[in-house]
């Protein structure tokens, strides 16, 4: 069974959504996007290749063009945003615009001191810099409004195994298939005036 639109998955690099976004796909039989592989399938150079080539500006903007491109897929998928998208208006409106739509968006939230712990360089990680954990934190602060601004519902890792998370967060999406929970979620988002999203 699957839910009525597409299901998003937000959140900092290495927070596993692209794990969790596989496994999701599968138990709801749709088709798996990742912003960061469909940048990369667009322009034929990675994610480090083009910051180097393009500058962050140049990035975000091929950003912007693959999550508007998932998310305008006529069937539902599941999606796991960059972790910068939400930095972007446009992007955010998107997501407002999906969740709108009947989908739901999932903020996967975890402490930075995690999240260092799994990330490493790489093509994918053009800005850590020498000091992961300093960056991951300075991030992670000015992200956070943005991400709670988007997410219809937030589940908060504190170092819990992948498989648990996965769980949780399957849980979550397939009881969102029963009526009246998404547009409950919803509501809860909208009225909540800037507190904390919703938590599981």
């Amino acid at each position: 069974m699957a839910a009525p639109g597409h299901v998003v998955l937000v959140g900092m690099m290495g927070v596993g959504k692209t794990t969790v976004g596989r496994w999701l796909a599968q138990v709801l039989q749709r088709p798996f996007l990742d912003s960061d592989e469909l940048v990369e399938a667009r322009t034929g150079h990675t994610v480090r290749e083009l910051f180097e080539a393009s500058g962050e500006a140049g990035f975000r903007a091929e950003e912007t063009a693959a999550l508007r491109d998932a998310l305008a897929e006529a069937t539902p998928v599941v999606v796991a945003a960059a972790g910068g998208a939400v930095l972007d208006p446009t992007n955010r409106r998107l997501l407002r615009q999906a969740s709108a739509d009947g989908g739901i968006v999932v903020w996967l939230r975890a402490d930075p001191e995690v999240l260092a712990g799994r990330v490493g360089g790489g093509d994918h990680r053009p800005l850590l810099g020498d000091d992961a954990l300093a960056t991951l934190s300075d991030l992670a602060g000015a992200r956070q409004a943005l991400y709670e601004e988007v997410a219809d519902v937030t589940i908060d890792e504190a170092g819990e195994d992948g498989p648990l998370v996965v769980s949780e967060v399957s849980a979550l999406v397939l009881a969102a298939v029963a009526p009246g929970i998404v547009h409950a979620l919803r509501t809860r988002r909208q009225a909540r005036d800037g507190d904390v999203g919703v938590t599981s």
